[in-house]
């Protein structure tokens, strides 16, 4: 079954040493069966390996990809939640520079899920959705903590063919579940009657009425 639209009839869409990948013909979500699902610990041990610095230039000008065009689109008090932000929430960083206030939520480093119980006029999910078992449950909720008017931005970068896919660093990380493709991210603004703009190769923005 399909984690994202739970359909079935999913076919082999590549296999490489480490795991099989299928695509679901729905949606279009490529996703690894269970069986190559790591636990909590070995995925927090992955994480862990992560030095992404709040004041690092570089990581910063990554983040931005998708800080600017949700900057451009959000009002000056904009109040919002970084989803997934890691233990080193730079993206928030930015956005505070520029004078929004942001919550942080992430399952392994600010675990405090009261913050999930409110509404926000932006949430920033960048490098997450292609980590979410349950890649469905995830989308459900970002669009639950918008509030109406609001803005999502996702980063993840894209599945661009079958060929492409074969040499594709990005899947090769073992926490790395679910890739997206166009017509992925297409078939999620459908389903949440959002409005999407693909603001750069790795960045999508989606708005809701």
């Amino acid at each position: 079954m399909c984690p994202l639209c739970h359909g079935e009839g999913s076919a082999l869409f590549h296999r490489d040493a480490r795991r099989d990948y299928r695509q679901c013909p729905h949606c279009a979500l490529v996703f690894v069966p269970p069986q190559y699902l790591l636990s909590p610990a070995e995925e927090k041990a992955q994480y862990d390996l992560h030095r992404n610095a709040v004041d690092d230039p570089g990581y910063r000008a990554f983040l931005a990809r998708v800080a600017t065009p949700l900057q451009q689109r959000l009002p000056p008090a904009a109040r919002g939640l970084d989803y997934g932000c890691g233990p080193g929430p730079a993206l928030a960083a930015l956005m505070r520079e520029q004078g929004r206030s942001v919550a942080l939520y992430d399952p392994f480093y600010y675990p405090d899920t009261t913050v999930l119980d409110t509404s926000y006029d932006f949430v920033t999910c960048t490098e997450v959705v292609e980590h979410a078992f349950d890649a469905s449950a995830l989308w459900q909720r970002l669009f639950s903590l918008l509030r109406p008017g609001g803005w999502l931005g996702v980063m993840t970068k894209r599945v661009a063919g079958r060929d492409a896919f074969a040499g594709w660093h990005y899947k090769n990380d073992p926490t790395h579940v679910r890739f997206y493709s166009e017509v992925t991210l297409a078939w999620v603004a459908r389903r949440f009657n959002a409005a999407l703009e693909l603001t750069s190769a790795d960045t999508a923005i989606f708005g809701i009425a």
